[in-house]
């Protein structure tokens, strides 16, 4: 975890939340994406069983969440703006 998501929200600048919050979509978006093709799915000749199932999702979603970290495909940006400027016209 970055240390600057563990700051309170008054020492960070006024649009970090509105910035995390577009990276947690761009992550979720990306955990869907990357359960569509398959990358989800258990294999057979390998571990497998209940609990392994369960806890699948989270390693795809933190798998989600580096991608995005890491630059991701320019949706977070996107969202960002898009919530910026609605936030700026209120």
């Amino acid at each position: 975890m970055q240390i600057s998501s563990q700051l309170p929200l008054a020492t960070q600048d006024p649009d970090a939340s509105l910035r995390q919050a577009a990276r947690e979509l761009e992550a979720n978006f990306l955990a869907e994406m990357l359960k569509s093709t398959g990358m989800g799915q258990i294999p057979t000749t390998f571990g497998g069983g209940t609990g392994e199932s369960q806890f699948q999702s989270f390693l795809l979603l933190e798998q989600a969440r580096q991608i995005s970290d890491a630059g991701g495909i320019g949706l977070a940006e996107t969202l960002f703006n898009a919530l910026k400027e609605r936030s700026d016209d209120q």
